[in-house]
């Protein structure tokens, strides 16, 4: 009677959280590119002084600003990635302007370092540039700490002579660091610098120390974006492929969930829902870690429910092939999951593995297929495995699946021994 009561608990407190929350979850789904519509450019990054290679670090940091600037436009869930050595492709979801990302996205990351020129107003105080990005060495801004184990930022100008005459004038009065006419600290100039070093402070705050030394090296790095291609995607477009893809998974999962109820009786019940269960929660982790739903990601979505409905198949053929050599209910199932279960660990771990190497190498689209099957295959082992064992266990230790005719097994076909 516990095991019933477990059974149905289960079954009914699952149920219910599925229908109460599932509404509110799609809702909470982000959509990319290919589903909602937007705009996507591929850029190509040269450096704006000749003679200079674009680095990796350069790359990286040219494409963070440009996620930090698509982010200030309003656009939902900026997509970007670096390809190669010298490209970066950007993809904004649901933007109408496609003129206005042009401008604000291919002008380089600006680091200027200014003063007061004795006409500054409330609103923008500091006006005179006294430094730009391509004075400060590459990579030359560094993470410190003083001997109050306090956070530094440690710059390194080209120029030593500039550096001091600015320092000298500046004596006791700000020198502001703006990056893209944004205003991100103004450290007081404490002593005429001859070095070509300083130290900068922040108060303590390590993440602030952190973001002004990425950002100085940033602006040291200036990167020139030339558009190599583009395409716009209507919304409309992206409407229709999602409705579309959505109807045909719906059609296709009652047919899997009919084909394992009338093979496989009670055990197909069960499997459909785990079935559910892996589904659902498969849309609550999309949720959680905030990932971005693409036509790729839909694709892995699908193949990783076929995997998981091939994984029941796998265990109650077992189960069958096992009753039908006369063995009892109990036997059968044991040696059923027991036989099972390698096979399916088996093809679901080098699934896994291939994901993953298509994860490491891949780009774009490639990485969120493998990320999208690599969680379901993970949710589809927890759930379809050893969730429906266990439930199904249950019932057959609770004496109420006595009979093979419960999973689809004729009498007739089992062997007398």
């Amino acid at each position: 009677m516990k095991r019933i009561i477990a059974f149905i608990t289960v079954v009914v407190v699952t149920t219910g959280i599925m229908v109460w929350s599932t509404p509110g979850l799609l809702n909470n789904v982000h959509l990319g590119l290919d589903l909602k519509g937007g705009f996507e450019i591929l850029y190509e990054a040269t450096p704006m002084e000749g003679g200079a290679k674009v680095s990796r670090e350069s790359l990286l940091k040219t494409a963070q600003s440009l996620e930090e600037r698509a982010n200030k436009l309003g656009t939902s869930e900026p997509e970007v990635t670096t390809e190669g050595t010298n490209r970066i492709r950007l993809k904004l979801a649901g933007v109408t302007d496609e003129a206005e990302v042009r401008k604000q996205m291919k002008e380089p990351a600006s680091l200027t370092f200014r003063s007061k020129d004795g006409t500054e107003t409330a609103a923008d105080e500091y006006k005179k540039i006294e430094m730009i990005g391509t004075d400060f060495a590459e990579n030359g801004a560094k993470l410190e700490f003083n001997q109050m184990n306090e956070p530094l930022v440690s710059i390194k100008v080209k120029s030593k002579d500039k550096f001091a005459e600015v320092t000298k004038r500046l004596l006791g009065q700000p020198l502001a660091i703006y990056m893209n006419d944004q205003l991100i600290s103004a450290p007081v100039v404490q002593a005429v610098l001859t070095d070509g070093t300083a130290s900068i402070s922040v108060g303590g705050d390590l993440n602030e120390a952190k973001e002004l030394r990425d950002q100085i090296n940033l602006g040291a790095l200036p990167l020139k974006l030339t558009e190599k291609y583009s395409q716009s995607v209507g919304a409309t477009l992206g409407k229709q492929s999602l409705d579309q893809t959505i109807e045909a998974g719906l059609i296709a999962s009652v047919f899997i969930l009919l084909f394992m109820v009338g093979m496989y009786r009670v055990p197909g019940l069960v499997a459909a829902f785990t079935l559910i269960v892996h589904t659902w929660l498969l849309i609550l982790v999309f949720v959680w870690a905030d990932f971005t739903l693409t036509l790729p990601g839909v694709a892995a979505f699908i193949l990783g429910i076929g995997m998981a409905v091939d994984a029941n198949i796998i265990t109650n053929e077992r189960i069958h092939e096992e009753m039908r050599t006369g063995k009892s209910i109990m036997s059968a199932v044991r040696a059923g999951d027991k036989h099972s279960l390698r096979t399916v660990l088996d093809s679901n771990i080098t699934t896994i593995i291939v994901a993953a190497v298509m994860y490491w190498f891949g780009t774009g689209a490639v990485k969120g297929f493998a990320l999208v099957l690599i969680v379901e295959i993970v949710l589809s082992i927890a759930t379809n495995v050893y969730l429906s064992r266990w439930l199904l266990n249950l019932l057959v230790k609770a004496g109420k699946l006595s009979k093979p005719k419960y999973f689809g097994v004729k009498e007739s076909e089992i062997s007398e021994l």
